[in-house]
């Protein structure tokens, strides 16, 4: 009884391929998100320091300017964070459970060909 309870794939397999996309797909918007956090920072920064101010200054403007993005960023940099556990933890499944395929009963074991199919 063991034997077949170890064939048959648990029921977590048939959302770890979802999951796994869905977690690559998060991880790389919110890599593209971060990269565009990072050039309207140093955008602004720059048209900031054009008049000869820095935003590194103590003045309420330069701080301001230097907050602009912290939530988008901060919540960029968490989602990113979950998405690489849900793809690492799914892709760990996926593969621990590779060859437990589930059986086609429709399924009789032959093979078919190009040949086969169309006729030859």
């Amino acid at each position: 009884m063991e034997d077949n309870a170890a064939a048959q794939p648990s029921r977590i397999t048939k959302y770890a391929r979802p999951a796994l996309i869905a977690g690559i797909v998060i991880a790389v918007v919110c890599i593209a998100l971060l990269i565009i956090i990072l050039a309207l920072d140093s955008f602004n920064a720059a048209a900031y320091s054009v008049t000869g101010k820095s935003v590194n200054d103590a003045t309420d403007e330069a701080r301001e300017i230097r907050d602009l993005y912290s939530g988008a960023r901060i919540g960029g940099i968490i989602a990113l964070v979950i998405s690489g556990v849900v793809a690492v933890l799914s892709a760990v499944v996926l593969y621990r459970n590779r060859g437990n395929a589930p059986v086609d009963g429709d399924d009789d074991g032959e093979d078919y060909d190009l040949d086969d199919l169309t006729g030859r």
